[in-house]
């Protein structure tokens, strides 16, 4: 099965497909997508959803996993990134692609085995998980494939829960 993490940003939405084979994940591509600053918010979601479709066409994955949001104080932060969640949200949808949403917790738990891990530690073990060579940059790509083994590793235990043998 092909999954699809992402970590949302407008200015750098980092996404990490992965392919879970019974029980070994192993990564497909990775990377980001960027906008510039100074671009007005309406083109720069222009451009992050048409890099989503394309994305979403080209590897094809059966499922989509995103960070959840959470923001203390940036309201105005949250805001943008929620637009920018959105776009990916509908590109999915369009596609008729099941999305999971975990918190920061969830993926620290699932990755690292501690939801209170340090962002080092997350970008470590993905790393090892997936047989890098370095830990993938920026730090939205490292969280976007962190996403992936999250969601990933979820499946695992919804099968077995459900008496489904892996493929």
């Amino acid at each position: 099965m092909r999954v699809l993490g992402i970590d949302p940003g407008i200015a750098i939405m980092g996404f990490g497909f992965v392919d879970k084979i019974g029980h070994r994940i192993a990564p497909v591509q990775y990377g980001s997508i960027q906008t510039e600053a100074n671009t007005p918010t309406e083109t720069r979601l222009v451009q992050i959803y048409e890099a989503s479709c394309e994305l979403l066409d080209r590897y094809k994955p059966q499922t989509i996993a995103v960070e959840k949001l959470f923001f203390n104080k940036n309201v105005t932060n949250a805001f943008s990134v929620g637009q920018a969640r959105g776009v990916l949200l509908l590109a999915a949808a369009q596609r008729g692609i099941p999305v999971g949403e975990y918190t920061p917790m969830q993926v620290k738990q699932a990755v690292v085995g501690y939801g209170g891990a340090e962002k080092r530690q997350v970008q470590e073990m993905v790393k090892r998980l997936l047989k890098l060579s370095a830990v993938p940059k920026p730090d939205d790509v490292a969280d976007a494939l962190a996403v992936a083994i999250c969601h990933a590793h979820s499946i695992v235990l919804n099968d077995r829960m459900n008496g489904v043998t892996p493929s």
